[in-house]
């Protein structure tokens, strides 16, 4: 069985707030949750990046900025080339850069969106708040490409091999909106961790066990995993879970004979794409 990892990210993790990665693999149809990783810094992400194992893993975090964005601020226009100079850029520099393009656009039409933000909705990745997935992008991505991970459909191809790691972009809302549609089921502020929320999770887990979306995966849980992926309020743990089936569906598509992971074959190569949307 190959590794499979679901990463739930934090641009500035730490005890409180750590970045989750679920590891599993798939086995007889099922996608079986092994354990769960909490790194509480950057540098721990980028030591366990490079351990030398292969993995297929998918990753809440955005791969690539707007192409009307990166167009508009005169930045390189191939996709590694925007991403070193992006991060080189101190993280107030980006706020300032990003919310002077901002100023400059209408009402209702201020972010810049990647094409993949319609289907899967989610953030622009050029977004520094609430969620502040622009930093999640500059402190994330750069560490990938250090760590000499793939990133299928942004850089060149290369044939599938036992050490392969490779990261796709995950976004765990797409998934659980199928299930649960406008329901809310986390938070990371105590006070709005209602029963609501826990009776959204339970429900939530049941149907990635029952395999009631269109993935069309089975999770296997342990009761332990099962009461731990309920009870964390924060939905961190689940998040990751959701990303790993998402990873799951990506080596399905790899198997079936899918050239890239089942990401579009015409996506935009500055842009990226959300797996599954």
């Amino acid at each position: 069985m190959s590794l499979l990892v679901g990463c739930d990210f934090s641009s500035s993790p730490s005890r409180r707030k750590q970045i989750v990665l679920a590891l599993g693999a798939q086995d007889r149809g099922r996608v079986v949750l092994q354990s769960l990783v909490r790194l509480d810094s950057l540098d721990a992400f980028s030591a366990w990046l490079t351990v030398p194992r292969g993995w297929i893993g998918g990753f809440d975090l955005p791969f690539g900025l707007p192409r009307e964005l990166v167009n508009t601020l005169g930045w390189p226009l191939e996709w590694e080339a925007c991403i070193r100079h992006f991060a080189s850029l101190p993280r107030a520099d980006v706020r300032d850069t990003f919310a002077a393009f901002c100023a400059a656009r209408p009402v209702g039409g201020k972010f810049a969106h990647r094409a993949t933000d319609g289907p899967a909705g989610s953030s622009p990745s050029m977004k520094w708040v609430n969620p502040p997935v622009a930093y999640m992008l500059h402190a994330g991505v750069p560490r990938l490409l250090d760590a000499g991970v793939h990133l299928p459909g942004l850089q060149p191809a290369v044939a599938p091999h036992a050490a392969l790691r490779v990261a796709l972009e995950a976004y765990p809302g797409l998934l659980a909106r199928e299930v649960l549609g406008a329901r809310s089921y986390k938070s990371d502020d105590v006070a709005k961790q209602t029963p609501e929320r826990l009776i959204a999770r339970k429900d939530l887990v049941t149907a990635l066990e029952m395999g009631q979306t269109r993935l069309q995966l089975r999770l296997k849980l342990s009761h332990a995993q099962h009461d731990a992926l309920v009870e964390d309020a924060s939905g961190d743990a689940l998040d990751a879970v959701l990303c790993l089936l998402q990873a799951a569906w990506a080596e399905r598509q790899l198997q079936a004979g899918h050239p890239c992971y089942g990401l579009p074959a015409d996506l935009d190569p500055l842009e990226g794409w959300i797996l599954t949307a």
